[in-house]
């Protein structure tokens, strides 16, 4: 949050506006997201894709819930996002792969290669929560009760 204070008062030192709307101008383009790369010990650790490929599975369980919470009113703003096209999933899709920026979750190519890393999920929209996505990612992939 302070970092999002920052850009605001520099801003307003210059004259001009900052957005973290993730898609402030309506038009034929991707928009801005808030990719996380996640990460637990286990996934850093050899064997490290079986791990990544448990957590996608987990996550997969609650894509709408995980929607309602990557922007402050609960899907909307990602609804003009997530569209399909443009390097982004359908809001209403979960995919995932390896190297695939249209992916909700992308597997990134260095990390197949050595079987261990992270994964990173391109669902969350540039004015998110990041507390509320960091909920969202460790309650379903490490404490798995995903009650919200």
């Amino acid at each position: 949050w302070m970092s999002r204070y920052i850009l605001h008062r520099v801003c307003e030192d210059f004259g001009v506006k900052a957005t973290l709307d993730p898609k402030p101008v309506p038009g034929d383009w991707n928009g801005a997201g808030a990719h996380c790369n996640y990460s637990t010990k286990k996934m850093r650790e050899e064997g490290g894709m079986k791990v990544i490929n448990e957590a996608i599975e987990e996550l997969s369980k609650h894509h709408q819930e995980h929607i309602k919470l990557y922007d402050p009113k609960s899907g909307q703003d990602n609804k003009r996002r997530l569209t399909g096209a443009h390097e982004t999933a359908h809001i209403d899709e979960f995919r995932h792969g390896v190297a695939d920026r249209g992916a909700s979750i992308r597997i990134p190519r260095p990390v197949a290669l050595v079987g261990k890393g992270y994964l990173e999920d391109r669902r969350p929209s540039s004015n998110c929560d990041p507390y509320l996505v960091t909920e969202a990612l460790v309650r379903s992939t490490i404490l798995k009760d995903w009650k919200r």
